[in-house]
């Protein structure tokens, strides 16, 4: 399981997607990174489960509410647990920012 590609098809049907940034026109849109990733079941000294925390960004330039609630219900049905959610305002581009966190236990083979 790619978590990059699984973000990326996750949230692309709601407003275009990067990698952690956006280069393109428009005005709303989501960047995401991974910052952390830790083993957390081990059997014979070998990882069975790994944990991958992910940033989530959403940008815009009006009310983003509804993309954030989009955003989390997305996450949730692909197994990922919100960890915290803050919420900023960048004013020399006068946008509007939510940066969420997230985690998922990924079972390794």
């Amino acid at each position: 399981m790619s978590i990059k590609s699984t973000i990326i098809e996750t949230l692309s049907p709601l407003a275009p997607v990067a990698f952690h940034e956006y280069v393109g026109t428009e005005t709303t849109y989501i960047t995401f990174f991974e910052y952390n990733q830790y083993g957390s079941l081990f059997v014979d000294d070998d990882e069975k489960i790994t944990i991958h925390s992910v940033q989530i960004d959403v940008f815009g330039k009006g009310n983003i509410e509804t993309l954030v609630t989009q955003v989390k219900d997305a996450l949730k049905e692909k197994g990922f647990r919100r960890i915290s959610e803050i919420e900023m305002y960048e004013t020399e581009t006068k946008t509007f920012r939510k940066s969420l966190s997230f985690q998922i236990s990924v079972t390794n083979n």
